[in-house]
């Protein structure tokens, strides 16, 4: 197995260390990802995502899809009692309806806006919501005799606080 040395990205980087932690975890883990059910995630515009996977044989009862802190979690399980179904006898088997787990990591400030089944797909569709004291803004910048103005304003304005106090 290939291991990556992330040190020179901590050296380069403040406050990425979710990011340095997940591909850490990403790349060292044990456990290979299952291909089922196969998945698509496609970016509809600049902040807005689906996911679709496929689960043909499964209704929405045998669905179940949660959002556990920045993962979200898809688990199917396919319940068949007895009483419901008669019991079949199959000459292939190829819609495989076998129990699974999906699991994708989100980013801060995506939220998960809905959920729908149709066609053997389950489609879940994510938002970017970036919050104000996180967007862009502008920084004016003062020339040296604005800043040497303002710094005597304040020292006139202290002045004049000292001298109503005493």
């Amino acid at each position: 197995m290939r291991t990556f040395d992330f040190t020179p990205l901590h050296r380069a980087t403040i406050g990425f260390d979710q990011i340095a932690d997940l591909l850490d975890r990403t790349l060292s883990a044990d456990t290979p990802q299952s291909s089922y059910p196969p998945y698509n995630i496609e970016k509809i515009d600049a902040d807005s995502y689906r996911i679709s996977i496929a689960v043909a044989g499964f209704s929405a009862d045998d669905l179940n899809v949660e959002l556990k802190e920045n993962a979200l979690v898809v688990v199917g399980q396919k319940v068949n009692s007895a009483s419901d179904t008669p019991q079949r006898s199959y000459l292939h088997r190829g819609i495989a309806t076998r129990a699974f787990e999906r699991r994708f990591t989100l980013a801060d400030h995506v939220r998960v806006t809905g959920a729908s089944h149709e066609n053997g797909m389950l489609h879940i569709d994510l938002q970017r919501e970036i919050p104000e004291a996180l967007k862009p803004r502008r920084i004016e910048i003062s020339t040296a005799s604005q800043s040497v103005s303002a710094g005597v304003s304040r020292a006139i304005d202290a002045e004049r606080v000292l001298k109503q106090t005493n």
